[in-house]
């Protein structure tokens, strides 16, 4: 039973560092790629829709990302949208394709990067943090109800803290390699 729990218990702690890894992939680091437009979502006739799910996203070249929308009548609200986001990118379109030039960062553009990105690691470490409060609820009803020992509450209780400490690690180790690679010039 309480396998069962921390089974579940690991298994939200991977779906946490896993969307953490896939929030530090969108956002941009001097080149081109077509993550960094993931956490775009277009208001499509009212609906909030993916930008991936609109058009064809391409990197024709290291600097460049061409945007090609699957409805032409959605590119200036596509534009708009790229354009108010946090990226700090401005799009150009002519008629039937969005470019992005993806400029050399400044030094304050990078230093606002990282803390976008710690924001980002601390967002996932409480979502991690938030598993292990749940986990331990979860075992201290087990022992109240008496289906589980204070013994093996005990124990259970220092595998999931075991648990958090491993997953936060991976998420600072996943930090400082996004870090070094904004910083680079």
């Amino acid at each position: 039973m309480i396998d069962d729990f921390l089974g579940d218990a690991t298994q939200r702690m991977d779906k946490s560092v896993e969307a953490t890894h896939d929030h530090f992939n969108s956002v941009r680091t001097g080149r081109a790629t077509a993550a960094l437009l993931d956490r775009i979502t277009i208001d499509y006739y009212g609906t909030p829709t993916p930008l991936k799910n609109m058009a064809t996203i391409n990197v024709p070249e290291p600097r460049m990302l061409t945007i090609q929308p699957f409805d032409p009548t959605s590119i200036k609200q596509i534009e708009k949208t790229i354009q108010e986001s946090d990226l700090g990118l401005s799009p150009s379109n002519d008629g039937k394709l969005i470019r992005l030039p993806i400029p050399q960062l400044t030094e304050e553009r990078r230093k606002d990067l990282v803390k976008i990105i710690r924001g980002m690691a601390e967002e996932g470490r409480v979502a991690v943090r938030n598993v292990r409060r749940d986990a331990i609820k979860q075992l201290e009803d087990l022992a109240k109800s008496g289906d589980v020992g204070d013994d093996d509450e005990r124990a259970a209780e220092g595998r999931v803290q075991k648990l958090t400490d491993e997953h936060v690690a991976r998420i600072d180790e996943m930090l400082k390699r996004k870090e070094a690679e904004i910083m680079e010039v």
